[in-house]
Parts: structure tokens; sequence; C-alpha cells
């Protein structure tokens, strides 16, 4: 009996030390995630503030154009491609369109090697229910086929209307 009860304690330890590594790991991921999150919100900031003003076509949809300042945004990768240069992960701005949000402007890919501009915000996800409570989303989240640690915040007009939203995230490896 004492051996079988060595060997629970034992398994039990391991299993803990798994999970607390586990746990360091995810919050130093999630520390990247909040590093990269400011960054971009102070690039952005730098630009101006954020409005849509007309439309704009995105990987042959027409979407509204999302700018900062005078910057537009749509199909236009310089700053998305620099908070990656800088701290790496991803980094994505979308657009609202109706009751959806276009990635317009990103350097996720696509199983094509393609940027996924024109691709939409999961609807079921729980991203989705966080930034229609006007809330930011922290955590893990699956982005075409692969799972992240994510940000994601409500990007808001002059008047406080949610026209989009920030994400940054790292690609979670197996």
């Amino acid at each position: 009996m004492r051996t079988i009860g060595k060997k629970l304690v034992r398994g039990g330890l391991v299993i803990a030390a798994f999970l607390l590594v586990a746990g360091i790991c995810s919050a130093q991921e999630q520390a990247k995630v909040q590093q990269a999150m400011g960054l971009l919100l102070q690039k952005t900031a730098m630009l101006g503030t954020p409005s849509v003003k007309g439309t704009d076509v995105v990987a042959g949809k027409t979407v509204p154009a999302l700018y900062f300042g005078g910057v537009k945004m749509n199909n236009n990768f310089d700053l998305v491609d620099e908070i990656q240069d800088e701290i790496g992960g991803t980094a994505t701005l979308f657009v609202k369109s109706g009751g959806e949000y276009f990635r317009v402007a990103t350097n996720i890919v696509k199983e094509d090697g393609t940027r996924a501009i024109g691709t939409i915000l999961d609807p079921q996800g729980e991203v989705i229910k966080a930034i229609e409570a006007g809330t930011p989303f922290y955590g893990e989240a699956e982005i075409l086929g692969k799972s992240y640690e994510t940000g994601y915040e409500p990007i808001r007009d002059a008047s406080g209307e949610v026209i989009g939203i920030y994400f940054v995230g790292y690609e979670i490896q197996d």
C-alpha cells in the first residue's frame, strides 16, 4: 500500500509541476501580449484619432475605410509589420462593417501564405462577445485554425462608438 501511495504522490507532484510551468509560460505569453498591445495602442495614437471615412475594397470586399488621423489603414501593412518587427507575434486592425469585423491590416497569413485581409472575426467566438460588450478580451483564441495567446481591444472613434478592433497575438506552439 505504501508503494502505491508514494507513486500517487510522485505522480501528483509531476502533474503539479507541469501545471505550474504551464501557468508560468501562460503568464509570460500574456505579458508579451500586454506589451505588444501597449505598443500598438501607442503607435496608432501617434497617428491620430480613429475614424471611418467612406469605403475601400479589401480582398474583394467593400468595407468602411479605417483611419488613424489622416492615415488610411485598409491594405496598409506598415504599422502591423512594424509591431511584428519590434516585438514579434502578430498584429491586426479590424474595421466594423454592419455586425462583422473585417481584417483590413494584418500580418496573420492564411495557409496559402497570403495575408488574411478581408477575413472576419469569428462571429460565434468569445472575443466578439467581449467586444460587443465594449470590453477587451485577453486569453487564448483560435485564429484560422491555429491557437494564439491574444489581446483584443475595441477601437473607438471620437464619440466613443466602437468602429473596429486592435489585435495582437502570439501563436501557441505545441
